[in-house]
């Protein structure tokens, strides 16, 4: 399962490097909707951050959407009961790296989950603060992944039915 995180209209545009975090996030979420691979996301407090940005709604339709009011998805009911039960294969790609997403990161890992924080496809305001999330997850037992590998993982093989469809995403 992917899980998007707080990927929303009034935080993403204060982050470093927006514009590319877009970008990957929206090249995973297509590859996961081309390949059944199920998808969830969050929103946090969208009364005062927002909605998800534009440029992920169209491939976010079928997937689930969860309001929370906590940095730590995992403490939301709603969330819990969208996910497969553990220990299933969770990646996760979205904001902010070093809260919202780490903690998410840091919560799925303390319920048995195996968990691949995508990181290509985090970000946070500060260049920084991404970089000790990344580090801080993996130290806590989350392997970090990038997109593109994430996506060969889907596939499996270059002779899956939509290896084309998939491998345009990527050109």
């Amino acid at each position: 399962m992917l899980v998007i995180v707080d990927m929303q209209t009034r935080l993403v545009p204060h982050l470093d490097g927006a514009q590319r975090l877009t970008e990957r996030a929206g090249t995973l979420l297509r590859a996961a909707n081309l390949l059944d691979v199920p998808v969830i996301y969050t929103e946090q407090n969208p009364q005062r951050l927002g909605g998800t940005v534009d440029a992920l709604l169209a491939d976010l339709r079928a997937a689930k959407g969860i309001e929370k009011h906590t940095f730590d998805a995992t403490l939301a009911p709603a969330f819990i009961d969208a996910l497969p039960p553990a220990p299933a294969t969770l990646w996760i790609a979205g904001a902010e790296a070093h809260v919202c997403a780490l903690l998410t990161v840091l919560g799925l890992l303390r319920l048995g989950y195996r968990v691949e924080y995508v990181a290509d496809a985090v970000a946070s305001r500060r260049a920084a603060d991404r970089a000790v999330a990344l580090e801080r997850a993996q130290q806590d037992g989350a392997r970090l992944t990038t997109v593109e590998t994430a996506i060969f993982g889907w596939l499996g093989s270059f002779t899956h039915p939509r290896f084309r469809d998939v491998l345009a995403l990527i050109k």
